[in-house]
């Protein structure tokens, strides 16, 4: 499995880690017993990196569902596998009644916190992410609280999510920044024009690509009105998914993928993309 460094942590992560959400929020999501071979099939393909938040549940009367399964699967494996994982978790989206809200006070985010230690069976967070802004608080307040929360201890580094470039500036004068996940795909190349892409290379930090592959469900969609995705897989007898994680981590040496899965076989194909390669042709064509 390829690696790379996860911003200025100093620690190396695969290029590919796994998108936990599947597992969790969706109502036809598997059992536990099915989303725990899932996480230990990554493992045993090489991902290294686990992304999870505690509001990937169903609604708010099981938040920190996503955690706990990882929490349980990462127990049962033995000690030298779990040597050198990387769970990222987030906090700061809550699930009433389904729905996705914020919460960026500083009193919800130790609660999250300290709930999410619980979750994942962890008395440290390797890192741990401001989920999304919410307005009602300025960042300051909201990344001071994380900035204590590493004080003690409780978190080892600190990300952002879905974050603007202006966000993060205001992010970074409160406390060390290491990552930012924001969407990335295919289908939502923001991050091109916005600026966070190219903010992320000149600041060394780690881009996240969030939903890659178009998010739960969308990757059906992939390849529809692009022949040229097709083609290229076919050249490399590759599925079009290697394809678009290959080109997304040809974006910059920073650009970590993280595509959901709840089924092995979708883990397993994804892993593979750390080997691919694209012709510096293919690159061009799939920008343009």
């Amino acid at each position: 499995m390829h690696t790379r460094q996860l911003g200025k942590t100093g620690l190396t992560v695969s290029c590919v880690g796994l998108g936990c959400m599947p597992m969790s929020v969706p109502a036809t999501r598997p059992s536990e017993q099915e989303s725990i071979g899932v996480i230990h099939h990554a493992v045993d393909c090489g991902i290294t990196l686990l992304d999870t938040a505690d509001s990937y549940c169903l609604d708010d009367s099981e938040p920190g569902h996503n955690e706990r399964l990882i929490g349980k699967a990462l127990a049962e494996l033995p000690a030298a596998k779990r040597d050198g994982l990387v769970v990222a978790t987030k906090g700061g989206l809550v699930r009433p009644g389904g729905r996705w809200e914020r919460d960026g006070s500083p009193q919800h985010l130790r609660a999250a916190c300290e709930a999410s230690l619980k979750n994942l069976r962890t008395s440290c967070i390797t890192l741990y992410q401001y989920h999304r802004i919410d307005p009602k608080y300025p960042v300051a307040e909201s990344m001071g609280c994380l900035k204590k929360l590493q004080q003690e201890g409780k978190i080892r580094f600190i990300g952002v999510s879905n974050f603007s470039v202006m966000e993060l500036e205001a992010a970074e004068a409160v406390v060390d920044i290491v990552s930012v996940q924001n969407q990335y795909s295919r289908k939502h190349r923001d991050p091109e024009t916005d600026g966070v892409l190219a903010y992320t290379q000149a600041k060394n930090l780690a881009f996240l690509a969030w939903s890659p592959l178009n998010g739960i469900g969308g990757a059906k969609t992939l390849g529809l009105f692009e022949p040229l995705l097709e083609s290229i897989a076919a050249s490399h007898h590759v599925s079009i998914y290697q394809v678009v994680l290959a080109w997304l981590l040809s974006k910059g040496p920073q650009v970590i993928a993280l595509p959901g899965a709840s089924r092995r076989q979708s883990i397993e194909d994804s892993a593979k993309a750390c080997r691919l390669k694209l012709r510096p042709e293919e690159i061009e064509a799939l920008n343009a």
